[in-house]
């Protein structure tokens, strides 16, 4: 019973991502002239590691303004995003009761901003020549006030190959991008808070990010509060146009999945925990028990071709689906992680958050 129902799961997921290797966009450079009604925006907390590197990128696009916040850093980030020609660097005001530090550093960002197209992004996500032309070319394709792009995501080490593929995993396997556009509900939706478009009036009529002050994954939160609101999204894969290395080693990653796991399960412990069992049955339990049951050989087989489809979409090394088995048993230091304490990001405490 057990392996049949790993097979139809490996088999549903296989499916949706058959459809998306397909169906999904792919961001393609673009060339537009006038880009000035576009303000960049990018909330900066101890990021001095990263602006050196990105800022550029970002001033090269062409936009009204490149505007980044300086939220609390310790470290050099205004000083350094200051020396950098065409940003503008504002200082971030305490953090209000109730607000987690990222919402409120993109609602002044927002606050500040002049532009008629208000795009967020990460300090760590690199944009290249024609990205923004690009993503204003998605936005028109599909007459969407609001859109996004996830980002091609460089892995180094073999703890990042193990574990941030997870990422593109879920969003390939388990919605299909034809119903990114289907008007079936608000939840068939996924966005990017690393490249994440609004036209400034859709923004303020959800009510903007005080309308998620205390969301954890605040990006998923406006992504429903849009089709909530009518608005359709245009979603993309960064193609490599727009790639960034989210984190740096394996004890980066279990602390930034650690910090949105528990809202992703709706905070809930033991939701957390099935699932990891779940996905070990599913990925790990087939390389163990392969030779016991041909069943269990093809479940093997179903679940690495299902992440080489997710490898080949994104463009990463098709072998790296070999470490499938291995990925769940990667993933329960950030599940006790999410399960034992509170979780916290940057020295804030996250525990009130959603």
């Amino acid at each position: 019973m057990t392996a049949r129902l790993v097979l139809a799961f490996l088999g549903c997921k296989l499916a949706v991502a058959l459809v998306n290797l397909v169906t999904f966009p792919r961001l393609v450079p673009g060339r537009r002239p006038d880009l000035a009604d576009v303000s960049l925006l990018v909330p900066a907390r101890d990021e001095a590691h990263h602006l050196l590197d990105t800022l550029p990128t970002l001033t090269a696009q062409g936009a009204g303004e490149v505007l980044v916040l300086d939220d609390g850093s310790t470290d050099a980030t205004a000083e350094l995003a200051g020396a950098v020609p065409g940003v503008e660097v504002l200082s971030g005001a305490p953090l209000p009761h109730g607000w987690l530090g990222k919402p409120w550093a993109c609602q002044q960002l927002a606050d500040a901003a002049r532009g008629r197209w208000l795009v967020f992004t990460d300090a760590d996500v690199h944009w290249g020549p024609g990205a923004l032309a690009g993503l204003r070319d998605q936005l028109d394709r599909y007459a969407a006030p609001v859109g996004s792009v996830f980002g091609s995501q460089r892995t180094e080490t073999f703890g990042e190959r193990l574990t941030v593929p997870l990422i593109d995993d879920v969003l390939l396997s388990f919605l299909p991008h034809p119903l990114v556009h289907a008007e079936v509900s608000a939840h068939a939706v996924a966005v990017s808070g690393g490249a994440l478009a609004f036209r400034r009036e859709v923004y303020d009529r959800i009510g903007g990010h005080a309308a998620v002050r205390d969301r954890i994954v605040e990006d998923l939160a406006l992504g429903r509060a849009a089709r909530r609101d009518g608005s359709r999204v245009a979603v993309a894969l960064g193609n490599g146009v727009i790639h960034l290395r989210m984190y740096r080693g394996y004890r980066e990653v279990v602390a930034g999945f650690g910090k949105n796991l528990r809202s992703a399960h709706a905070g809930s412990r033991a939701l957390i925990a099935l699932d990891l069992l779940w996905h070990l049955a599913a990925y790990s339990a087939p390389a163990v028990l392969a030779g016991r049951d041909r069943r269990w050989r093809i479940a093997l087989l179903v679940g690495v071709l299902q992440r080489a489809v997710v490898s080949v979409t994104c463009g990463r090394p098709v072998t790296d689906a070999l470490l499938a088995p291995l990925q769940p048993l990667a993933a329960v230091p950030v599940a006790a992680r999410a399960m034992a304490r509170p979780p916290t990001w940057k020295g804030r405490d996250l525990g009130a958050g959603r």
